[in-house]
């Protein structure tokens, strides 16, 4: 009988301390949801304010309404529209512990949403690598007009090719949302998987890679014409003859200024001749060193 009721004591017993354990648990994972719930919230904000931020300060300031601020600003609504339409459904899906419970029509706008603009974004940064790219290559045919039209026909056709990618599952290509499952994700077919990913990922990163690997050999070979055309240094013997640096410009320095004293403090006082004054001068104002110089001199 005791024994019985000792353990029952420590059945109890283990069974205060395991739900006190779980009771911290719960505790601390949700302090860790709460830190992690705030750190989204403000990288939601952050996101939406410093894209926002961007746009404004493009059509406030005029000097920004052209290439390739336009493709800036294409790339900076794209941001906008994920930190206001797609990162707030994310943080909700997270916090419900991945279960979509928001309804069949709301998935298929999250899904589609997400999968535009980030491919906009991406496809948005490879239309300003390639405007990049021209204007160095062909910059005198890529003039401000044509850049202006090229850059408008790569905004049209990015934001094309985004919708094409994201808004194939709403025609039937492959399910994004499983009710039994409150499952809601990007399509799982594998013929849009292999489509979307080759179109919004591996499409633009081979043409980025290649765009600046070009602008790279553009640029080594433009350094390189200007090191080619650069103007050499004169000679060592001609530096020294006429900067009169080192011991040999010194020396040779030194006869010009005793003349030039003489002519000019005892010129007057010394009988020397007017034609003979003018030889000194000259000879000096030349820097004449050479034996015919002094032979005339002479």
């Amino acid at each position: 009988m005791a024994t019985a009721v000792n353990s029952i004591n420590v059945s109890v017993a283990g069974g205060n301390h395991s739900s006190e354990g779980n009771v911290l648990k719960r505790g601390n994972f949700s302090i860790f949801s709460i830190l992690i719930l705030t750190l989204l919230v403000i990288l939601i904000i952050a996101t939406f304010l410093w894209n926002l931020l961007i746009l404004v300060t493009i059509l406030r300031v005029k000097t920004f309404h052209r290439v390739p601020h336009n493709l800036v600003a294409s790339t900076a609504v794209s941001d906008v529209m994920v930190a206001a339409l797609v990162m707030p459904l994310s943080l909700v899906n997270e916090l419900s512990g991945r279960r979509w419970r928001l309804g069949h029509h709301l998935c298929h706008i999250w899904i589609s949403f997400d999968v535009l603009c980030c491919t906009a974004s991406i496809w948005n940064v490879t239309a300003i690598a390639l405007d990049r790219y021209w204007s160095i290559t062909r910059h005198l045919e890529y003039t401000l007009k044509t850049r202006k039209r090229i850059s408008n026909i790569m905004i049209a056709l990015t934001w094309a090719l985004s919708a094409i990618i994201s808004f194939s599952p709403l025609f039937g290509w492959g399910e994004v949302y499983i009710p039994d499952q409150e499952n809601c994700h990007v399509s799982q077919e594998p013929s849009y998987t292999i489509f979307s990913t080759f179109g919004a990922f591996y499409l633009p990163l081979c043409v980025v890679l290649f765009v600046y690997w070009k602008i790279y050999k553009a640029a080594k070979f433009r350094i390189g014409g200007r090191r080619r055309n650069a103007v050499m240094p004169l000679p060592e013997i001609v530096q020294v003859r006429t900067s009169g640096v080192g011991l040999l410009g010194l020396i040779d320095a030194i006869p010009n200024i005793l003349n030039k004293i003489v002519l000019v403090h005892l010129g007057h006082l010394l009988p020397i001749p007017d034609n003979q004054k003018l030889l000194f001068v000259s000879w000096h104002n030349e820097g004449a060193t050479s034996p015919d110089a002094i032979m005339q001199a002479q």
